[in-house]
């Protein structure tokens, strides 16, 4: 079975998506986005994937890539386009070329246009395509710097995307409304730059008078992403918490499991949310553990220091996420929720206060 994700980076209105064979647990990701590489990393652990490859549909001006990252966090490759400009790849991609993951496999189609490198990946069976910024969902990528040329994003789309499957699902780099997919019969009838009779020349003359600005961050992201997303000097910038291990989840939370959070004894704040009630009743609570429920918590946040690490508690883990949350928005940035809550706390036998057997 195809394991398929679409997700979002809402500073770049970018597109992030996950491709994995659920029997061989092979997966690729394409387009990733750096400040989105932990966020990615968390939904590829929690599907119990392996990220074979990080894929470029081009060189990105408006974001940096999270390829390095997420080579340097899960030992995944690079492919982009050979005709990028781009170093510290793994596979340099051309036209023609496959790109297996499991029983699946991409086949690299050249779409030139909005780059020189810009490259649309193909799944097996021409269900699915992956266009990056050369067709969008009734538009079309820029074409007015970077190596930009009309003419050819007009024969990139006519030769290579619109003579796929009329049934064959196209899934952009971007959208800045909200829309997620399309299909090449949508767009060959209404796309209102590339679709109907529209000839070369009038996409041109289209393209050629748009009159739009430079991304903010061209300075920024063109160069990182010509080292796939290699910082200067190797050094990273993304760092996870050093107080405890962690693991982040795809919701967002932070999480520490119960044997970590065993070994820090006095060493952490542990804020139990539940009801007073529940404090003391079957489950126990954790020793030192501290009751503020989770109706409290908003007006006796003064209660917990600042400068210690919290960890948050509660039956199930649901409840004390939500308090990781709001401590978050508080200013507490060392803070992190008990996976599992005390059910698993007393299912693994650990130390408790009060309580039943």
């Amino acid at each position: 079975m195809l394991i398929f994700r679409q997700l979002f980076d809402p500073q770049s209105c970018t597109y992030t998506y996950l491709l994995g064979d659920s029997k061989s647990e092979e997966s690729v990701l394409i387009d990733p986005v750096f400040e989105q590489a932990r966020r990615d990393a968390a939904l590829i652990h929690e599907l119990h994937l392996r990220l074979l490859w990080t894929l470029e549909t081009h060189v990105h001006a408006d974001h940096v890539t999270g390829a390095w990252l997420l080579k340097r966090r899960l030992g995944s490759r690079i492919g982009l386009s050979a005709n990028s400009g781009a170093s510290g790849a793994d596979r340099m991609l051309h036209h023609g070329d496959g790109l297996s993951f499991g029983k699946r496999q991409f086949d690299v189609r050249a779409t030139p246009g909005h780059t020189n490198g810009c490259l649309t990946y193909v799944l097996d069976d021409e269900t699915m395509a992956f266009t990056g910024d050369c067709l969008l969902i009734r538009g079309s990528g820029r074409t007015d710097f970077q190596q930009g040329d009309p003419h050819a994003m007009y024969s990139s789309v006519h030769q290579q995307i619109f003579t796929l499957p009329r049934t064959c699902l196209l899934y952009p780099g971007h959208d800045y409304r909200g829309l997620t997919v399309t299909s090449v019969e949508e767009e060959r009838l209404f796309n209102p730059r590339l679709g109907g009779e529209i000839g070369a020349n009038d996409f041109a003359g289209y393209m050629n008078n748009l009159g739009l600005p430079h991304p903010k961050k061209i300075d920024v992201a063109v160069p990182a992403n010509l080292r796939c997303g290699q910082p200067q000097g190797d050094q990273p910038q993304m760092t996870d918490p050093l107080w405890a291990p962690l693991t982040f989840t795809f919701s967002g939370i932070w999480e520490i499991q119960p044997q970590f959070l065993e070994d820090l004894g006095n060493r952490v704040q542990i804020i139990d949310v539940r009801e007073c009630s529940e404090y003391s009743g079957a489950l126990g609570h954790i020793p030192g553990a501290r009751l503020i429920p989770l109706g409290e918590l908003g007006r006796r946040f003064r209660e917990i220091n600042l400068d210690n690490p919290v960890v948050t508690v509660c039956r199930s883990g649901a409840r004390s996420a939500q308090a990781v949350v709001m401590l978050q928005k508080e200013g507490y940035t060392d803070v992190a929720n008990l996976a599992g809550g005390m059910l698993r706390w007393r299912a693994e036998g650990r130390a408790v206060e009060g309580g039943s057997d």
